[in-house]
């Protein structure tokens, strides 16, 4: 069985479509390559963000379920998620950036070596920019070409997932043995464990703590991670691995632009192993890419009934000059 490559996807959840899209397009710069909705859940929106194709490792997706509360941020989660960027000089941009637009953020830190700048969006979900200048590792993707964000700074796909668990023996037992992750360091409370090709578009950063109260999902928050596998076989031996250990699992479920599987390794903690095709580019061109509902086979029947429930949002952007600055 092949290794997991890195990280695929994160999933979270606003409280406004609307408002997200304008945060990811215009502030971070992160093309919209799909606009959706949730296949389990057809009242809500599903928007995918990503490099300049959608390609698998650079996308943050969202989730705004109708009346979901705030949630809480605490110990038990994924707690922040990081974006990759080209330098220490791109972070520089993005301080200066997030002063301009009111971008609450911590200033320029470091850690495992790595400059990063943590920032929060209109939720309180939790990010972070991590430079790549002295990554090694998984490829990053390609910026979005006709973003707001000089090429040289621009967002180019995704980095470490940050856990936050109060029992971190356990959960180091299930990153090593169940998902085959190595743990490569520490610092403090934090633990960085890699996988495959390894860097930053392969780690998950595990911070034991047991001050915190228990989190408590909602808009704000992160409602899965997912890492990548190459194909069908691949998943399917993923699959066959889970049931070898007794693991509960979704078993095979297809996405139609991701084919995948969902497992807890704690109670808290939802992971998803999901396959780098078929991708966003099949039923739109690449102009357009996220600018009509797009809907999966199984649930084309269903459109006029789905376009009655989500509201509609303007997502068109082929037809703007967007300024870089």
């Amino acid at each position: 069985m092949k290794s997991l490559k890195g990280i695929h996807h994160v999933t979270a959840i606003t409280s406004s479509a609307e408002k997200n899209y304008e945060f990811f397009t215009y502030v971070l710069g992160m093309r919209l390559v799909k606009k959706t909705v949730n296949q389990d859940d057809i009242q809500t929106y599903h928007l995918f963000f990503a490099d300049d194709t959608g390609s698998p490792g650079t996308d943050m997706t969202f989730f705004d379920f109708p009346g979901i509360p705030k949630g809480v941020h605490g110990t038990n989660e994924i707690a922040k998620t990081s974006f990759r960027v080209s330098s220490d000089a791109a972070l520089k941009y993005w301080m200066e950036r997030f002063e301009r637009l009111k971008v609450k953020h911590e200033g320029i830190k470091e850690q495992f070596g790595k400059k990063t700048l943590s920032f929060v969006d209109f939720d309180d979900q939790q990010y972070q920019l991590i430079s790549d200048e002295k990554n090694r590792g998984v490829a990053p993707g390609t910026p979005w070409q006709k973003g707001p964000i000089p090429l040289d700074y621009a967002i180019t796909g995704l980095g470490p997932i940050f856990v936050r668990v109060d029992n971190v023996t356990h959960f180091k037992e299930m990153m090593e043995k169940v998902l085959l992750f190595k743990e490569i360091d520490q610092e403090a409370s934090f633990h960085l464990f890699e996988v495959g090709e390894g860097g930053n578009g392969a780690q998950v950063i595990v911070e034991h703590n047991t001050a915190l109260p228990q989190a408590r999902q909602g808009f704000g928050t992160v409602h899965h991670a997912a890492f990548r596998v190459e194909d069908h076989e691949g998943l399917n031996d993923w699959i066959q691995h889970l049931q070898d250990l007794r693991l509960p699992n979704s078993g095979y479920v297809n996405r139609h632009y991701f084919e995948s599987l969902y497992t807890k390794i704690s109670p808290h903690i939802l992971f998803e192993i999901a396959t780098d095709g078929p991708g966003f580019m099949g039923d739109e061109p690449y102009e357009t890419l996220g600018e009509k509902l797009s809907l999966p086979p199984k649930l084309e029947s269903k459109r006029a009934t789905i376009e009655a429930y989500v509201r509609p949002i303007d997502t068109v952007r082929s037809t703007k000059q967007l300024t870089k600055e």
